[in-house]
């Protein structure tokens, strides 16, 4: 069964930074896509990143490319975000997400059949 519990979320002020991660039971990382969403209150999901296990490929949403690093860990089983020069408007709940095989949108929640239950991000004074 497939299972990903996402970790690591909490208050941290502006200009602040967070690693999230996320770890993954039940399939192993080879050829299985890890997405990082997140969505705000009265927002939809939005896609942060994307690692693709078979290539390596990345993807990152233009709002936060440059503050934002995903990376898998040397456990095969943990995938990780790193971030950066937080900002108020980077508070949402995140969570992670997978799919097997190639995405087509890494941006687009419908494409992972797999979710975690989130952690909550809140960047705050």
């Amino acid at each position: 069964q497939v299972q990903l519990v996402e970790s690591g979320g909490g208050l941290v002020q502006p200009g602040g930074s967070l690693r999230l991660s996320c770890a993954v039971s039940g399939f192993t990382l080879d050829y299985y896509a890890i997405g990082w969403f997140r969505q705000a209150p009265g927002k939809e999901r939005e896609g942060v990143s994307c690692v693709s296990s078979s290539d390596g490929s990345t993807y990152y949403a233009d709002s936060v490319k440059g503050r934002f690093t995903i990376s898998s860990g040397n456990a095969k089983n943990m995938v990780y975000l790193q971030m950066n020069s937080l900002k108020p408007e980077d508070t949402a709940v995140y969570y992670c997400a997978a799919e097997y095989g190639w995405i087509r949108d890494p941006s687009r929640a419908a494409e992972f059949g797999s979710w975690g239950q989130g952690t909550q991000v809140t960047v705050s004074s």
